[in-house]
């Protein structure tokens, strides 16, 4: 009987599946966290490509409806454009998990200073120079489906208002 069990401990056969068996989770968890990261920044180049085109798009605005610490008079079809790449209503989200207008804010700020508003496109605007901000917080949803508490993507961007 004691010869029976040394063959036993001594035996190599297996080893290698049961190394494998302790190594898989923890390639498997490298795995989904590559994925999910790779994710994560596409989503956050989708989101900066997205509030640069609304800035872009508000800049091009006329100047009565982009009032100095106001809000646009085309608000929702400015985040229309940032959220789904169409001033439309009812497109669908360059995210799919960017469901909410909600997180993106448009800002309007002035400078009246004399460099701005004494010639050129701004000699006529009350209020002086334009400048819009465009930021975007959204929540991130991994792969599978949940959101991690509070990360979000985020995005910024400003441009100056032409009236054109």
């Amino acid at each position: 009987m004691s010869e029976g069990l040394k063959s036993l401990f001594g035996s190599r056969r297996g080893a290698a599946a049961a190394e494998m068996a302790l190594v898989i989770p923890f390639l498997v968890t490298i795995l989904f966290g590559s994925i999910e990261m790779g994710r994560y920044f596409m989503s956050s180049h989708i989101v900066a490509k997205a509030v640069r085109d609304g800035a872009r798009f508000a800049s091009r605005q006329s100047f009565t409806s982009m009032p100095c610490g106001g809000s646009p008079t085309n608000e929702t079809g400015i985040k229309n454009l940032i959220r789904t790449g169409t001033t439309a209503s009812g497109a669908d989200s360059r995210l799919p998990f960017w469901t909410n207008p909600g997180t993106i804010t448009i800002t309007i700020d002035c400078d009246s200073t004399a460099a701005y508003t004494a010639s050129g496109i701004y000699v006529n605007a009350t209020g002086g120079a334009r400048r819009v901000t465009v930021t975007a917080a959204v929540p991130y949803q991994t792969l599978f489906g949940f959101t991690l508490g509070t990360l979000t993507v985020p995005g910024r961007s400003q441009a100056a208002v032409m009236g054109i």
